[in-house]
């Protein structure tokens, strides 16, 4: 054999120097089997449960749970196959866009589930994660190798491969277990990473409890969050989950290996000319066009993408850690839990009510102020209530506190010290910072200061004269920054400028005619409106949205029609751009009425909030104090139908008081607001019914009767 064919058959795997050692085409070869693997019994045997029904009395139970106990068996849940399925499921419409349904998945498929079942949870040897080679499950939209290549090639291929579809089906399935049973050991004042929160009950929780403080305190705390070791995070979780396979299982995927593509790489800073040169090369791809494959995932439409563009700096950074992929989220919350029930208790000990205050009197969230009212008493002072409240979103800790800096200046120092001494990192000075009112605090893209208004009261004197009086009063103002939507913009490259914004044509959008155009852009628009919908400035915000996509479409027009400026565009197609227009060499074109009404041509909608009439104003529904969302309140309406001590209770309740009309109970309210001033919440009218029915009254009404 001549010395250059040997050493190209020495690059070779040794699978590929026989021809009849070769894989066979279109189908990969089988994983091996397991060591300690015996038969594998029959998947459709096993498939017996609906898994929504376990997920479900999963989360029952771990509501039902009492909280300070850790949740006693996991396992039982991580062996049923129709979990693993469903886990399978949601992993494929991740990698491939679609979810297929449960029947239509394959024998093998079932049997290699079965196999990655019984390596995740045996506990000896650990999990293998981020495998390259000897996969238990492919897949479906991982093709077949069927080209012998290099072993160098085949080592590089290997270092550079995003993570295997086998870790993500086990992520799936740690994420199904793991989040009921921590859902109910959260505080309620957490809003990321959650299912029923996010960040507009993030937003309306701080217009509702943030009224009237002076002094906040904004702690990042990324750095603390991205830096946590794995043993502080199993000392997290070991607190509410005792099941030692689940946690084996957790443990490998925080202490195995990284691979390089496992990790997504550092954004670089380009400059002027190597920006210019990469967007050259991003629209001459856009030009071709790609046939995707069968089961390749489908690219975000444009509009979605423009809106993923506008995410918050508090919402766009995402924890990550080892190999836990879509459960580092969760886990992040898991430690920073301790943080929060932390600040629980801090607010306690700081609370001291004042006599001077008519409305800040009570601890907690009892308090009976309106946050849609105006505050008429003083804000701080040496006899003025002295109250405190939090809010986390992420990583990302908002304190606000009604007393003196110095109050603010020791709950810093604590809040420093607490992260040191519970994970080990101190944020850096910088990135916990103390800000007045007046100057204004940003907050996921919304700005919250404080306005100061002048209502005239009236009041009658007791001689019967009305006099009118003007008072000073302080709201509480949310609204959305401006400054931060241009940025936005500005980074999508819609805008030039700071100060002066000038629109740029929307060259995304330069070959797709103008009634597709027109409903991307809507579709961007309705829900840039629903993102600002609990901003003061709502019409302010939108409007300008509008008019920036409404001179970017119209100068995009202009290059595509020939009309030379935007003026000649609104003209033709009018201000909200829903007249057709023609290109000037086509003259002889059938009129767009006789080709619509043949349904030749699209119907072309008019840009949305042309008119600022036309664009819906701030949402201020009240927010109730102790929200819960709609599920967690399902769960809690459920376990207590489920207990028959309620049952019971119920009974022995309607056996000691009549039963009441509505009317009886309008009746009850009325009459407690005219002794006592204040509305009265459920509470209080149970305890003055009850005085009214007490053994006294009784005592009382029996009395008269005799007489």
């Amino acid at each position: 054999m001549p010395p250059r064919a040997a050493a190209l058959r020495r690059l070779l795997p040794t699978h590929f120097h026989h021809p009849a050692a070769r894989p066979a085409p279109r189908r990969p070869p089988p994983p091996p089997p397991l060591a300690d693997e015996g038969p594998l019994p029959d998947p459709y045997a096993l498939l017996v449960h609906d898994p929504i029904d376990l997920l479900s009395s999963l989360w029952r139970r771990a509501f039902a749970q009492p909280l300070p106990s850790p949740f006693p068996n996991l396992s039982g849940y991580a062996s049923r196959l129709d979990l693993w399925l469903l886990s399978y499921q949601r992993a494929c419409a991740h990698a491939t866009g679609t979810f297929p349904p449960r029947h239509a998945v394959p024998l093998p498929t079932l049997h290699c589930l079965l196999r990655l079942r019984a390596a995740a949870l045996r506990r000896h040897p650990a999990f293998p994660w981020g495998a390259s080679t000897h996969l238990l499950l492919r897949s479906p939209a991982d093709p077949p190798s069927t080209v012998p290549i290099s072993r160098r090639k085949l080592e590089a291929r290997f270092a550079d491969a995003p993570p295997p579809f086998q870790d993500r089906v086990v992520q799936e399935l740690l994420l199904l277990l793991l989040e009921p049973v921590f859902e109910p050991r959260f505080s309620p004042k957490s809003h990321a990473f959650r299912p029923g929160r996010g960040p507009h009950s993030a937003i309306r929780s701080v217009r509702s409890r943030f009224a009237a403080y002076l002094w906040f305190v904004s702690a990042d705390l990324t750095t603390v969050v991205d830096g946590l070791s794995p043993e502080t995070i199993l000392s997290c979780v070991q607190k509410a989950v005792s099941d030692r396979k689940v946690l084996s299982l957790l443990k490998s995927a925080l202490n195995a290996p990284l691979r390089p593509g496992s990790v997504p790489p550092p954004q670089k800073d380009l400059d002027g000319l190597a920006k210019k040169r990469l967007k050259r090369k991003v629209l001459r791809k856009s030009r071709k066009k790609k046939v995707l494959n069968e089961n390749e995932p489908k690219p975000d439409p444009y509009w979605l993408r423009l809106f993923f563009g506008f995410a918050p700096e508090q919402a766009s950074h995402v924890p990550n850690y080892g190999h836990c992929g879509i459960i580092s989220p969760l886990l992040a919350n898991v430690c920073l839990n301790e943080l929060d029930w932390w600040m629980e208790e801090k607010i306690n000990e700081y609370f001291c009510p004042s006599k001077h205050d008519s409305i800040w009197n009570e601890a907690g969230d009892a308090g009976c102020h309106n946050p849609a009212w105006p505050e008429f008493v003083p804000s701080a002072g040496k006899e003025k209530t002295r109250k405190m409240d939090f809010l986390r979103y992420g990583s990302h800790v908002l304190i606000g506190i009604r007393g003196p800096r110095e109050d603010a200046v020791e709950i810093r120092r604590q809040l420093m010290e607490f992260c040191e001494r519970t994970f080990g990192l101190r944020p850096e000075n910088s990135m916990v910072e103390i800000e007045h009112i007046t100057r204004g605090i940003e907050f996921l893209d919304h700005v919250i200061t404080r306005r100061v208004i002048y209502p005239t009261l009236r009041y009658t004197a007791s001689g019967g004269n009305i006099f009118s009086e003007k008072g000073v009063g302080t709201l509480l103002s949310v609204t959305a920054s401006l400054q931060r939507c241009i940025r936005h913009f500005r980074k999508l490259e819609l805008v030039k400028g700071d100060r002066d914004p000038e629109p740029l044509p929307c060259s995304p959008m330069l070959y797709s005619g103008q009634a597709h155009t027109n409903s991307q852009m809507n579709k961007f628009l309705e829900t840039m409106a629903d993102w600002y919908r609990y901003a003061d400035n709502r019409k302010k915000i939108v409007g300008f949205c509008a008019y920036v996509i409404r001179s970017s479409l119209a100068k995009l027009y202009a290059a595509r029609y020939r009309l030379k400026s935007r003026a000649k565009v609104y003209k033709i197609a009018s201000r909200d751009l829903s007249r057709p227009l023609r290109e000037s060499t086509r003259n002889d074109a059938p009129e767009y009425s006789d080709l619509l009404r043949m349904g030749l041509v699209d119907f072309i909608e008019g840009v949305q909030f042309a008119r600022m009439s036309s664009i819906p104003s701030c949402d201020y529904t009240p927010f109730p104090t102790n929200w819960v969302p709609h599920h967690e309140l399902l769960l809690q309406e459920y376990i207590k139908l489920q207990d028959p001590k309620f049952f019971c209770e119920l009974h022995r309740t309607i056996k000691r008081q009549e039963i009441s009309s509505p009317q009886d109970d309008v009746s009850e309210m009325v009459w407690y607001y005219k002794v006592h001033g204040v509305y009265g919440d459920k509470g209080s009218l149970m305890k003055a019914k009850e005085l009214r029915n007490g053994p006294v009254a009784n005592g009382d009404r029996q009395l008269l009767l005799d007489t």
